[in-house]
């Protein structure tokens, strides 16, 4: 069997534009062209996208990522050994993070002070306070939810309405980039990650590379934040995940 770049793409939810860059670099070469010169990708092919993503999504460069699946002392044992090591340490890394994880709901903000007419100009008819006793219950005790806490209790109703604004005109910038078909690992998808780091710093509290992950994380795994950020594209909110950790990896390797 061999398949198409577009059925690829399809099997591993990534663009077409990125198996060409990975095709272009040397990273994932088809085995095979057709007549007409398109890309074709063996079973074997396959199996090697998967490694480079399972790679990537831990955070590995893509010319580490080269490095460990072209070595030549390498088997396929070592790499699931490898593969193994690697999630038991993130799945460790995760739980400890957890505690100090507070994410900036945007317009979900604990103990506004704001009137109820403010409210209801700023939020419309959404409650920004929904999730306050759950996210105080899980992040009550850390320094991010203290410093959140502190700085969004001074915010007036312009203050949340460039809030709003600001995610609105990113969310926007975003999805024409999902549009253009750029990869979560280039340029432009690692720069409006950042910009949303930046975002939470500048709002909220000091969010550092790796509660950035992790929130990257929790955008996919929870299904209200999948909700919120899907609402702007569809597939936005693991497209972001990857973002965020494609822009970490270059920040802290």
């Amino acid at each position: 069997m061999n398949y198409s770049v577009g059925q690829v793409a399809g099997f591993a939810g990534v663009t077409v534009r990125t198996l060409h860059h990975y095709d272009d670099i040397g990273l994932l070469v088809p085995s095979e062209r057709s007549h007409a010169g398109h890309r074709r990708y063996s079973d074997t092919d396959l199996d090697r996208l998967q490694q480079i993503l399972f790679y990537r999504q831990l955070g590995f460069p893509l010319d580490e990522v080269a490095a460990l699946l072209d070595d030549p002392d390498a088997d396929p044992r070592a790499h699931l050994r490898r593969q193994h090591e690697l999630l038991i340490a993130r799945i460790e890394k995760l739980r400890k993070m957890a505690a100090a994880v507070e994410h900036a709901m945007e317009a979900r903000k604990m103990g506004l002070n704001l009137t109820p007419e403010e409210k209801f100009e700023v939020f419309g008819g959404k409650d920004p306070e929904q999730y306050a006793e759950e996210v105080e219950e899980r992040w009550g005790g850390t320094d991010e939810y203290a410093e959140s806490q502190r700085r969004t209790a001074r915010y007036t109703k312009e203050d949340w309405k460039r809030i709003q604004a600001e995610a609105a005109d990113w969310g926007e910038r975003y999805g024409a980039l999902m549009s253009a078909q750029e990869p979560p690992s280039g340029e432009a998808a690692m720069a409006l990650a950042e910009e949303h780091r930046q975002h939470i710093c500048t709002w909220f509290y000091e969010c550092s590379y790796e509660i950035h992950r992790c929130l990257g994380e929790m955008y996919v795994s929870d299904e209200r934040f999948k909700a919120f950020y899907d609402a702007m594209r569809p597939g936005l909110a693991e497209h972001l995940r990857d973002a965020i950790a494609a822009n970490a990896a270059r920040h802290t390797s």
